[in-house]
């Protein structure tokens, strides 16, 4: 399936009701059809992996297009250069967080991404660091302690982040790292008792929400 045909296979699944529902969820409208996940995933399966359509249709800047890209790229070929121009192009959470979990978390390079975008100013960037924290912490199973510990400076830092899209994926890392064991437990809700004191509505509502879920859960 070329460009052309998949484009117009995607116009066959819009739903403009849908848009305006996404809407309601924070999802970026612009530029987008209301085509379900579970749709895109279906065609993604059916197309297989294709380095080369994914970076076509992610030139569309259609919204699902760049979902369906991120799930037909072949992590083996994503290089850093694409990974720097794609981040700069996220304008939603659910393309920023469908991408870092479908692919770019696979690459050789998600522990140094992470830590390079948390301290990035744009706030698609900011989250896709923390974002790819959170997948880090639950898809690496066999990563040592070790990996994750650096994150826990930058979780702290960027607690004070006030924007929704970016304290919301500080929570979500420090969750994620403290649900791997019962060491990192224990160091994440050391951290968020740090964090809650600090002067600041995101901080305190990032560690007593991560706090409140991981003592709730055995480990």
């Amino acid at each position: 399936m070329n460009l052309k045909e998949l484009l117009a296979e995607l116009k066959k699944h819009a739903n403009p009701k849908s848009v305006a529902g996404m809407a309601r969820f924070g999802i970026n409208p612009n530029n987008t059809l209301g085509i379900s996940i579970p749709t895109l995933r279906a065609l993604a399966k059916k197309i297989g992996k294709d380095h080369q359509l994914a970076a076509e249709l992610w030139q569309t800047g259609i919204h699902e297009a760049r979902l369906l890209a991120g799930f037909i790229d072949d992590y083996k070929q994503v290089t850093e250069r694409q990974m720097e121009r794609w981040v700069k192009d996220f304008d939603s959470w659910d393309i920023c967080d469908q991408v870092c979990s479908n692919l770019f978390d696979k690459t050789p390079l998600p522990y140094k991404k992470a830590k390079e975008w948390a301290v990035r100013k744009e706030e698609f960037v900011r989250r896709a660091g923390f974002v790819m924290m959170a997948c880090l912490a639950v898809h690496d199973k066999k990563a040592p302690d070790e990996k994750f510990e650096p994150f826990f400076p930058l979780i702290k830092k960027y607690s004070t982040d006030e924007r929704n899209f970016v304290k919301k994926a500080v929570n979500w890392a420090l969750r994620q790292i403290g649900k791997r064991n019962k060491t990192l437990k224990a160091k994440a809700l050391k951290l968020g008792e740090e964090i809650v004191k600090i002067d600041s509505p995101a901080a305190k509502w990032i560690a007593r929400d991560a706090i409140r879920e991981l003592k709730s859960r055995a480990i």
